[in-house]
């Protein structure tokens, strides 16, 4: 049996009429630049993540970087980011020409601990406490990070916050959405998201009138009216196309993510049933709405030979993510750390994405724990765990 990581294809299907009409009335009116579809979508973006507005960008990376820009943010600043994300969580700061410093994570979600936070800023000498100008907490694999403590560690030292949700749209935290708790929220629409364009495109929420304004003219090389600049800012528009498409999904989106919840509960039973609940560690789900955008388990030992199983077997996977920015080479020379971070170095190596798409039969399902459990199974896996 063949268990891919993301089925796209089958999504394709349920709404390719759809898709096509859209398409078609696009290029019928061959504006392709902004226009009514983004501005449709900023604000049914805005309505559904709980906030006054949303500027559609070209994609999540454009983002944290407009929204850092957004914020002055730049040369000589400190912004704190966890250690375990995605790249460009970390890259953004750098083109702003700002430092990363790197935090550690909690164990069971993965994202930004609150108490590592305040350690790190307490470590701080107070020359670099003050260049500390922003936090951009992460809301990795569909789920918000305990955004209370930290809201308030940066209330009482007056910092930014810009919420990287490119892997949380909907996802909620005591009753507010991911993208409405900070100054902005950052979110993608890369095809592999649960919210997916055709391609690249992304958006910034934010509840500031001031900021939505300034967002705007940023997306735009700063010009407003045409041809006179403000502010240097960049081409950071989201494609119309882009905007019809994800306008179209952002339809079926509740929808999709209940498939997901309800594959994570299949999970769980699954697992439970083989007896591989002492041997794997599944999602904790802390918050009050994980969307899963991905299912992640932690294996202690031989992480990397059962990935390889599984590969064998027709079961995609992904390791997100193998190298902790903190160990990224373009980092090297900065110093980017006060404390060390080995909870993010042991999920780095121990973690492991299964398929959850919304498409994903029970049979699949079924199918990938078996294989997992014939992989604990096996003599060498019984010498490793002696």
């Amino acid at each position: 049996m063949k268990v891919p990581l993301l089925d796209l294809k089958r999504q394709y299907e349920s709404i390719r009429h759809e898709v096509l009409l859209a398409v078609e009335e696009l290029f019928d009116s061959q504006q392709f630049i902004l226009g009514p579809p983004v501005e449709r979508l900023e604000k049914a973006i805005a309505d559904y993540c709980g906030t006054a507005h949303a500027v559609g960008v070209s994609s999540g990376s454009s983002a944290l970087l407009i929204s850092l820009m957004a914020a002055g943010i730049g040369a000589g600043d400190i912004v704190v980011t966890p250690t375990y994300t995605f790249f460009a969580t970390a890259g953004a700061v750098v083109r702003v020409g700002a430092v990363p410093l790197f935090v550690d994570i909690e164990p069971d979600s993965y994202n930004l601990s609150p108490t590592q936070l305040e350690e790190a800023l307490s470590r701080l000498p107070d020359s670099r406490r003050r260049a500390v100008r922003a936090v951009i907490p992460v809301h990795l694999y569909g789920q918000c990070a305990e955004m209370d403590p930290i809201l308030e560690i940066c209330r009482r030292h007056g910092l930014v916050v810009i919420e990287d949700a490119a892997q949380a749209i909907g996802a909620e935290c005591h009753g507010r959405r991911a993208g409405s708790m900070g100054d902005f929220g950052c979110f993608s629409f890369f095809p592999s998201k649960n919210l997916g364009a055709f391609g690249d495109g992304g958006m910034v929420t934010t509840s500031s009138q001031e900021m939505d304004e300034r967002l705007k003219i940023l997306r735009g090389h700063g010009a407003r009216p045409k041809y006179y600049h403000k502010l240097v800012g960049g081409n950071f528009r989201l494609d119309a196309l882009q905007a019809a498409v994800v306008g179209i999904k952002l339809k079926y989106l509740d929808r999709w993510t209940a498939a997901r919840q309800a594959n994570a509960d299949r999970y769980r039973h699954y697992f439970a049933d083989a007896g591989l609940l002492e041997i794997v560690t599944l999602p904790a789900e802390k918050q009050d709405r994980h969307i899963y955008n991905q299912f992640v388990i932690r294996v202690p030992d031989r992480r990397d030979e059962l990935r390889n199983h599984l590969r064998q077997q027709g079961i995609g996977t992904e390791v997100y993510y193998p190298v902790p920015l903190h160990r990224q080479e373009c980092f090297a020379a900065m110093d980017v750390t006060v404390t060390p971070l080995p909870v993010a170095e042991a999920a780095a190596a121990q973690t492991l994405a299964l398929p959850i798409y919304p498409e994903l039969t029970a049979e699949q399902q079924a199918y990938v724990v078996e294989k997992i459990g014939d992989f604990f199974k096996s003599p060498s896996a019984h010498l490793t765990a002696g």
